[in-house]
């Protein structure tokens, strides 16, 4: 990804990010739009983005669990808190620019097959990875829709300009099973146990959902771009 305008001043040093994330993390949706926000309040900032995979619930079955108990039995929640928690995530969500629409997402689902085709995406390019991506998040948290159903995520992979047939060739076979294993476990030994967590050339590390202003102090600083 290139988060650069049509005329602007000479390029500053290339910035590799990789976003350690899962597509049915709130937090991961706001961490996203905060940095491409930021990214594109600096002028000849070459962004190289690449999504990494981090499951938030691995052994979910088919078809997924109600969502509102999941989270309460998980994190000791209260009905009270889960709603509080969600207003919150809208609201910071609204302030980006995406829409959480809490009625709508009322399950969590296994994301495994999500990030096999994330990965295949990441094949096609990081502007193709980062469309799917940003796709796989407004279909889950938007329309919430099931992201575990092949049929959902070849559709994405559509909408975002890649090959449908291809989509479902990947879905179908066990293709890329082995590798987003194994980035799961090259970033868990790294130490990354809660997402997003956003690796900046491979030695610098932000969590959350950070605002704008955080993300865009970090790629200034690592792009010599000064405001």
């Amino acid at each position: 990804m290139s988060a650069t305008p049509a005329a602007r001043p000479v390029d500053g040093q290339p910035v590799r990010v990789d976003f350690v994330s899962d597509v049915v993390c709130p937090w991961c949706a706001i961490g996203l739009q905060a940095l491409l926000a930021a990214a594109q309040r600096i002028d000849g900032l070459q962004l190289e983005l690449h999504f990494q995979p981090f499951e938030l619930d691995p052994d979910l079955a088919p078809g997924g669990e109600d969502l509102q108990q999941r989270l309460m039995r998980k994190y000791g929640m209260s009905a009270e808190q889960y709603k509080a928690s969600n207003e919150a995530i809208r609201a910071r969500g609204a302030e980006l620019g995406f829409t959480f629409d809490p009625d709508k997402r009322t399950r969590s689902f296994n994301t495994f097959d999500a990030h096999r085709l994330l990965h295949w995406a990441g094949e096609q390019g990081d502007v193709a990875q980062l469309r799917l991506k940003r796709g796989l998040l407004t279909a889950y948290f938007t329309e919430g829709e099931d992201v575990s159903d092949h049929e959902v995520l070849a559709t994405a992979a559509t909408q975002a300009g890649l090959s449908i047939d291809a989509a479902r060739a990947v879905l179908q076979s066990d293709r890329y099973a082995e590798a987003v294993r194994a980035d799961e476990a090259r970033w868990r030994q790294a130490g990354i146990n809660a997402v997003p967590s956003v690796v900046f050339n491979n030695q610098h590390l932000l969590q959350g959902g950070q605002p704008v202003e955080t993300f865009e102090q970090a790629l200034r600083q690592l792009s010599g771009l000064s405001a």
